[in-house]
């Protein structure tokens, strides 16, 4: 994963989980010293490469991708990776996942990732257990994390189309947000008709689903956005953590 500024972050797991990205944010986090871990990023700002046996040539199959915004850096990539002058594909790209106008709202809070550090930072696995999902990584997590305030929220809502059901619930979802949260807040809405892809990766089964993506432990809930009681149970339960950097 890559910072607008050019600084990179990466992570090599044989065990090719889907959780790397988590991470990477939070690294990205403590080291620049940044509110809160910058989901944003994702999956615009990152870079994938794959490799497999083909056991029926016994030939090593490799698979590169890389978002539009990064694509200027394959010959780092390839340096990092040792993959030689391997031309790496463009990944799928959409601006609704990374539009230079919205990412460009996050500046004035994130200004350290649009500022060039020289940092190539290899995330060692051991350094935290990727075959875990976030729930059981939010102790390991604690450790890392100790002198860290995280103060505000990544949300993510899975509406399906444009219906009066989904702006009912992104009305009532925003009202709730809006009067009360007490630390601010990012809502992403994905329309699972649009982005199967990402419905699927979350683990979408319903919707409307709300996510709670930061902070960890992640939580959800399913259904019309009427009772505040449980959503602000979702947003600010007793699990949520925040830490103050002294």
């Amino acid at each position: 994963m890559f910072t607008p500024g050019g600084d990179l972050i990466y992570c090599i797991d044989p065990s090719k989980q889907n959780r790397w990205h988590l991470h990477l944010c939070v690294e990205l986090q403590e080291i620049l010293g940044l509110s809160e871990p910058p989901h944003f990023l994702i999956p615009g700002y990152t870079a994938t490469i794959d490799k497999w046996l083909d056991h029926r040539t016994q030939q090593v199959q490799v698979s590169a991708e890389a978002y539009a915004p990064v694509l200027r850096y394959q010959i780092l990539l390839n340096a990092i990776f040792k993959t030689d002058n391997l031309i790496w594909q463009p990944a799928p790209w959409s601006e609704e996942f990374c539009n230079p106008m919205v990412i460009s709202t996050y500046y004035d809070q994130f200004s350290q990732l649009w500022k060039n550090h020289n940092l190539v930072v290899h995330l060692e696995q051991q350094e935290f257990n990727l075959d875990s999902t976030p729930e059981v990584l939010t102790s390991s997590l604690d450790l890392q994390l100790e002198k860290l305030k995280v103060q505000g929220y990544v949300l993510r809502l899975f509406v399906s189309g444009n219906s009066i059901g989904t702006e009912r619930a992104m009305k009532s979802l925003h009202q709730i947000l809006e009067q009360s949260l007490s630390h601010p807040y990012t809502l992403k809405v994905i329309d699972v008709l649009q982005h199967p892809e990402q419905a699927e990766a979350d683990q979408i089964t319903a919707t409307p689903t709300l996510i709670r993506v930061w902070p960890l432990p992640v939580r959800r809930i399913v259904g019309e956005f009427n009772d505040v009681e449980k959503i602000l149970t979702l947003l600010e339960g007793a699990n949520s953590r925040f830490y103050s950097r002294e």
